[in-house]
């Protein structure tokens, strides 16, 4: 065995050749005698591969390790056994003092080069001493035992070479038709079908760790995660991209395309880090187990908790907090509201708190531009009122006893039908309001805590806020503000910091004590689309996400795989840093100076003077807010903002007061009543009837005069919020 297999041995590194012709080293792990092959294994991306090589194609590649008697008979023949090679040393003698012979006999050599006594002799071989009969006949009968066995292993051997290729043939084939399967699948002529094989190859290089169930939940205050959609039936009927990749349970990355000035397409890769990141495949049960559960037990210990779904229209907000559906049939039972309020229910049979006899309570209500409408009460209007005690109050708020888990069922079904939704420029049917679901424990009539569980609306930043309808566009400029206005709360309550700018917008007003106190906790769910159509506003979610919390990134937080080190990182240009925020809305600089000399000041100087609406808490807020975000905020639209902020409050004052109008209308029609009903007398007071209805007359004159004059301030107010939209230009999705 030693001889045949030469300095080969188990441990030894050779050469070997791949099918592709790849040649490299692997180590020996076994050597086979019956077919004269060995076993080698080696390492590739990290997993350990091996297959079985015969020792002609060892040999080839690694001549010193090959026997030093390893010199064949021909290129036919195989080697002879280690068992005989003495034997072969005889006629191997024999045959080399055979060949110097004439040229004119070549066959009878080459007969007697296979060993075979009884070739015909020529005279030259007549010439020779013939040898022994005796020694003649043993050597003749040894090569017939040698040819047999050398027939039977050269049989064996080429089985196997048979087999290795017919196995290297099939593998091929099936390489060839996997190729053909996905060149008929992806379409060659896609316009993005240069940046989809991007894509994939920078996928190929990371090795994905994602979120599972087996991880440990951390404890945060603030809690700032990312969710990912698959792409629905319209972005797969349409071809779009998945230009999202989440690698770990932390690290979420955007594969933007971009253009160099040679029209060469390029990706850079932005990527963002997370307290956890959600893919296509996590389910609601897997979100609620990592954000919203944690804050269950905050309520029973007479805390405040939050949880908002934000994101794009269309990217799962309402999917995540309220369960799945199509269209407004709702499958509520797995949405976090529900999966929230089963908690709580199997939180009171517990010992420690049955013994305080809490009460459950669930109030559902929505904001829609400005205006706080119940949910559970027909859409009633409400109003939000501060108290002596500076506590925001939702007069008329209906709260609603429950009992199980099926009553806040039933009632999350009758909130949902009655929301406010519409067409944006992003989805044909997109929720246009912030919906708030709050569940309240209540202890002997006093609040013991508050869970808030908001799906905020879609943040389609400018495509909505410049529309031509003013109804669109004062819903989508207060849209902007109250997020504007809830990222700056989050901010101030995880920085611990003395005011907190909650009067900006109408969410933050209403969720005033969830931001104030430190047994407050609040937890955000990014939902972000995975298409390429939907990249611009992809960034922008993962951007305001990013400003909550301020995460830091570095490379190390990219899982790389250990083949891919090389080819990955090269290609690798991630936002390792937050810089600056992308600005939502950009301003023309000659609008932007006509627009600072020109009426709107003045306007508001107006309005102060004959309002009485200068400085106060609400504007204080509005213009710390846009201090605070200089880089997002311009002047010509904190100018915008806070005429739409005026108009909202002018038209609650309008409304007001000509309800009043209208009440002392009832009270004028009963007082002249009065009076007609005296002239009817024979005698009446002529003097006194002239006199009643004079002032009569007066009141209305007043009362009506000045309803009047707010309503044209209003109307041009109205006017002056149109002109100022105009200055203000929505940022256009760059081309790719």
């Amino acid at each position: 065995m030693a001889a045949m297999f030469g300095k080969i041995f188990v441990g030894i590194y050779v050469e070997i050749k791949r099918s592709d012709g790849r040649i490299h080293q692997a180590m020996v792990t076994s050597l086979h005698e019956d077919n004269e092959s060995v076993t080698v294994e080696w390492i590739e991306n990290g997993d350990t591969k091996g297959k079985e090589i015969d020792l002609e194609s060892i040999f080839a590649l690694n001549p010193d390790v090959a026997p030093e008697e390893d010199i064949p008979q021909s290129p036919e023949a195989p080697l002879p056994p280690s068992g005989v090679g003495k034997a072969t040393k005889v006629p191997k003698t024999r045959r080399v003092t055979a060949i110097p012979k004439p040229e004119n006999a070549p066959r009878e050599n080459r007969a007697a080069s296979v060993g075979t006594t009884r070739a015909r002799p020529s005279q030259h071989s007549q010439a020779a001493e013939p040898p022994p009969p005796a020694i003649a006949a043993q050597p003749a009968l040894n090569q017939a035992l040698i040819q047999q066995q050398n027939a039977r292993r050269k049989s064996n051997c080429v089985k196997e070479v048979e087999k290795l290729q017919e196995k290297r043939e099939k593998r091929r084939l099936q390489q060839q038709e996997l190729r053909e399967k996905r060149a008929q699948e992806v379409d060659v002529n896609l316009p993005n079908y240069e940046i989809m094989c991007m894509i994939r190859d920078f996928r190929a290089s990371l090795d994905y760790r994602p979120l599972t169930t087996n991880d440990l939940i951390e404890e945060h205050r603030i809690c700032v995660c990312v969710r990912a959609r698959p792409l629905n039936k319209k972005e797969l009927t349409v071809k779009d991209l998945d230009v999202i990749t989440i690698p770990s349970k932390d690290v979420v990355m955007v594969h933007e395309p971009k253009q160099k000035v040679d029209l060469t397409r390029f990706l850079e890769n932005q990527t963002f880090r997370f307290d956890y990141t959600f893919d296509e495949n996590s389910t609601n049960e897997m979100v609620y187990r990592f954000t919203a559960q944690p804050l269950v037990e905050t309520i029973f210990e007479r805390g405040m908790a939050t949880c908002f779904a934000y994101g794009q229209t269309g990217s799962g907000k309402t999917h995540t907090m309220g369960g799945d559906f199509s269209g407004k049939n709702q499958d509520c039972s797995k949405g976090i509201y529900a999966l929230s309020a089963r908690d709580v229910f199997l939180m009171l049979k517990k010992p420690n708190y049955k013994k305080l006899d809490l009460q459950v309570f669930a109030t559902f209500f929505e904001i829609y531009s400005g205006k706080v409408f119940d949910l559970l009460n027909r859409k009633a209007k409400l109003r939000v009122l501060e108290d002596g005690k500076q506590q925001v109050q939702v007069v008329g708020l209906q709260e609603r006893e429950v009992k199980c888990t099926e009553d806040v069922l039933k009632l999350i079904e009758v909130g949902n039908s009655c929301r406010t939704s519409g067409q944006t420029s992003a989805n044909a049917h997109s929720s246009r309001s912030h919906a708030v679901f709050q569940i309240i424990l209540r202890r002997r009539g006093k609040m013991h805590g508050k869970f808030s569980l908001i799906d905020l609306a879609g943040n389609e930043r400018g495509a909505d806020t410049s529309s031509a309808d003013r109804q669109t566009r004062l819903e989508g400029a207060e849209i902007n503000k109250s997020l504007l206005a809830l990222k700056e709360c989050i901010r101030a309550l995880g920085r611990n910091k003395p005011h907190t700018p909650f009067r900006a917008s109408k969410l933050t007003q209403v969720l005033r004590d969830s931001f104030i106190g430190e047994n407050s906790r609040t937890c955000m769910i990014a939902t972000i689309s995975p298409g390429m159509a939907s990249c611009e506003n992809t960034l922008n979610t993962l951007r305001y996400a990013n400003r909550v919390k301020e995460f830091g990134i570095s490379p190390s937080d990219i899982p790389f795989s250990q083949s891919g080190v090389g080819s990955g990182r090269s290609e690798l240009s991630p936002t390792y840093e937050y810089v600056t925020m992308v600005k939502e809305l950009m301003v023309d600089p000659v609008a932007a100076m006509d627009g600072r000399q020109g009426g709107h000041v003045n306007q508001l100087e107006v309005l102060e003077a004959q309002w009485g609406v200068g400085s106060s808490p609400q504007r204080d807020d509005l213009k710390l807010l846009c201090e605070q975000n200089e880089e997002e905020v311009s002047p010509q639209l904190f100018t915008f903002h806070e005429a739409v902020s005026q108009l909202v409050e002018m038209e609650e004052q309008v409304l007001e007061d000509h309800r009043a109008v209208f009440q002392e209308s009832i009270r004028w029609l009963e007082d002249e009543k009065v009076l007609l009903e005296m002239t009817e007398e024979v005698d009446y007071d002529v003097e006194s009837y002239a006199t009643q209805l004079e002032q009569i007359l007066d009141q209305k004159i007043d009362i009506l005069t000045e309803l009047r004059d707010k309503v044209k301030s209003f109307r041009s107010t109205l006017q002056e919020e149109e002109q100022a939209s105009q200055q203000i230009a929505p940022r256009r999705p760059r081309a790719l």
